[in-house]
């Protein structure tokens, strides 16, 4: 049975740096096909993504479109399986009083497909630490002066903490 709908995306679908808009548009289209453990989910998933470099913090935005495949069981089948020993099983998705809940299976195609290092461009330099200027943007050879020795201030505490010892 074919299934199509777009649908609003919901508020937390994606990662810490880049994911799909809340809101927007998520283009799914699916086919149900009864099998004789439950029901067999295919078909795709579009969406945009939005989010930034992971390096140098501009702004990405681009889309996914990912395939989905997921076998929702039978609560009878899911417990059979859990029974003969399958830990899987009882992690699967279950049809629910003739309904199934697509939300999991969708975020699931969408996040997985979205990089945990998101980039601009893959030879992405970064920013300067010194300056938080974009090293693509500053001429070569660009350096900053490194900050006076200010001591290993654990080693500081270590010797006053030492001292204080001794004079009790």
């Amino acid at each position: 049975m074919p299934w199509s709908r777009r649908i609003p995306a919901p508020a937390d679908m994606g990662l810490e740096m880049i994911g799909v808009p809340e809101g927007g548009d998520l283009d799914i289209d699916l086919e149900l096909n009864s099998v004789s453990e439950g029901v067999y989910v295919s078909g795709s998933v579009r969406a945009p993504i939005a989010g930034n470099c992971a390096r140098c913090l501009r702004e990405i935005a681009g889309s996914v479109d990912e395939p989905i495949g997921e076998l929702v069981l039978y609560p009878q089948r899911q417990a059979a399986l859990v029974e003969e020993g399958d830990e899987e099983a009882g992690q699967m998705p279950v049809v629910d009083s003739d309904h199934i809940d697509l939300e999991p299976i969708v975020r699931d195609a969408v996040v997985l497909s979205l990089p945990f290092v998101p980039l601009c461009k893959g030879d992405c330099q970064g920013i300067c630490p010194g300056c938080g200027q974009l090293w693509e943007d500053l001429p070569e050879g660009h350096a900053h002066e490194a900050p006076a020795d200010r001591g290993d201030p654990l080693a500081a505490l270590e010797a006053r903490l030492r001292a204080e010892e001794e004079g009790e």
